[in-house]
């Protein structure tokens, strides 16, 4: 690699986390942090607060505490990661998807749905949010659940305070896990339904990039999933859609609040295997590791601790 390359890809890792504010794609996208507070500021006029305005929405210890540079020192180590672990695999996607395209034209010939365009872009928008959300529970699920993977998955859990920043507190190890199984899920359905479109594949292509199901979780408050803002849904509703406070809860360090709500956007996974907790039930939580929490009080401790050997304090087969 020679100097020039070498500075372009650290310009590249140290831009990353600021573009994030600029990306659609990305829960911190400026005009979602914007919806969000909006979001925020209802709830704060509607539970009747006693805190002032300021205390509530900008408290220095949610947004400078130790917690919260430890998940701003995450979203740079992970820029790395991305840059260069994740960034050059990514080509798989379509690559995997023309292949898939490939095999079922060579074994069932060309598709004869004829799908219209209008058709496509709403079905393939409603599969591969609802196939992504159930690999990502199933891939959560594991992580709670299996010692290996939990020692990795705790980093996240170890944020005493909560901001939309701690979205990016993942170990690198998570990061990696986390990506491939999205290029997988993402290349498997988007080659189907290349195949399904019969010669359109180039609307495939947009809507994979543009996913108004996202889009509509993105602005309607994602972020205060990692928050004090306790924003819920209706009772009925929470079966369905994980709401703000459901994810909180998940991340309560009281027992009777492990390894629950671990779905991502939709609350029927969590239903189906048993591991559902509404907001009616539940007033209010505090978050981190309980025990642990001196163990993960910094970034260095964060990196380090899930690659040594010692005996978990919090087991993970905790019900």
């Amino acid at each position: 690699m020679s100097l020039n390359e070498l500075i372009e890809m650290l310009r590249e890792i140290l831009q990353m986390p600021f573009s994030y504010l600029l990306s659609p794609a990305k829960r911190v996208f400026i005009p979602y942090l914007i919806s969000s507070f909006i979001l925020a500021l209802f709830v704060y006029f509607r539970t009747k607060q006693r805190d002032s305005f300021m205390n509530y929405f900008f408290s220095k210890k949610r947004w400078l505490g130790s917690s919260a540079i430890v998940d701003y020192g995450f979203m740079f180590i992970n820029s790395l990661i991305k840059v260069i672990f994740v960034a050059p695999i990514l080509f798989l996607i379509l690559y995997i998807a023309e292949g898939i395209n490939d095999f079922l034209f060579e074994q069932f010939g060309e598709s004869n749905f004829n799908w219209s365009v209008g058709v496509i872009a709403i079905v393939y928008t409603i599969v591969i949010v609802v196939v992504n959300d159930f690999f990502s529970f199933l891939i959560h699920y594991l992580m709670h659940k299996v010692p290996f993977l939990w020692r990795f998955h705790k980093i996240h859990h170890s944020a005493t305070e909560l901001n939309p920043f701690t979205q990016y507190r993942l170990h690198p190890v998570e990061i990696i896990i986390n990506n491939l199984r999205g290029i997988m899920v993402k290349a498997v359905i988007t080659g189907l339904f290349l195949y399904l479109a019969n010669g359109i594949p180039n609307i495939i292509t947009i809507i994979y990039e543009i996913n108004i199901l996202n889009f509509l979780f993105l602005f309607f408050g994602a972020n205060l999933r990692h928050s004090h803002v306790k924003l819920t849904y209706w009772n009925r509703l929470e079966t369905i859609l994980i709401s703000p406070f459901q994810h909180q809860i998940h991340h309560s360090n009281a027992a009777r609040h492990y390894n629950k709500n671990l779905g991502s956007k939709l609350a029927i996974w969590d239903w189906m295997f048993g591991t559902l907790i509404k907001s009616k039930d539940v007033s209010n939580v505090t978050y981190g590791l309980g025990n642990e929490d001196k163990d993960y009080n910094s970034f260095l401790k964060n990196l380090i601790n899930p690659f040594l050997v010692k005996k978990s304090k919090k087991k993970v087969n905790r019900k």
